[in-house]
């Protein structure tokens, strides 16, 4: 038998689901933190020509029009409106402030996993953010 046909086997769920506690929604959390100063990037991927609209988004797995409706659960004002942000002169997606320190941010042309698929952008979104610096 080749390492082929050694392989070939009854396929088994490979991690553990023993939790102990469900969460269903991580809203009070956010907001609890977020009322003692903790700051928050959060961020979607976006195809280069759609946004908002719900066509063209890179991630399937966590739909961006979920993430903006917890957002606007949130009640947040909105501090500074959408606008591009760039990386080396190209748009690498769109931001907005909130009130409570809380940024969101779009990865234009990511997938699930942004940071595979957009480095560079991501580094930069990252290091400007923790910095405290404006996308």
């Amino acid at each position: 038998m080749d390492a082929k046909q050694a392989s070939i086997g009854k396929w088994e769920r490979c991690f553990q689901t023993n939790y102990t506690k469900e969460i269903n929604s991580s809203i009070p959390f956010h907001v609890e933190l977020s009322s003692k100063g903790y700051r928050a990037l959060v961020y979607r991927l976006k195809d280069a020509d759609a946004f908002c609209d719900g066509s063209g988004d890179h991630d399937l797995i966590v739909p961006f029009c979920g993430t903006e409706a917890w957002i606007r659960s949130l009640n947040y004002s909105i501090v500074d409106e959408w606008r591009p942000w760039l990386v080396q002169s190209q748009i690498a997606g769109y931001t907005r402030t909130y009130s409570n320190g809380m940024t969101y941010a779009t990865v234009k042309g990511g997938g699930h996993t942004a940071p595979e698929y957009k480095p560079r952008e991501c580094f930069a979104m990252f290091e400007r953010w923790i910095s405290q610096k404006p996308l």
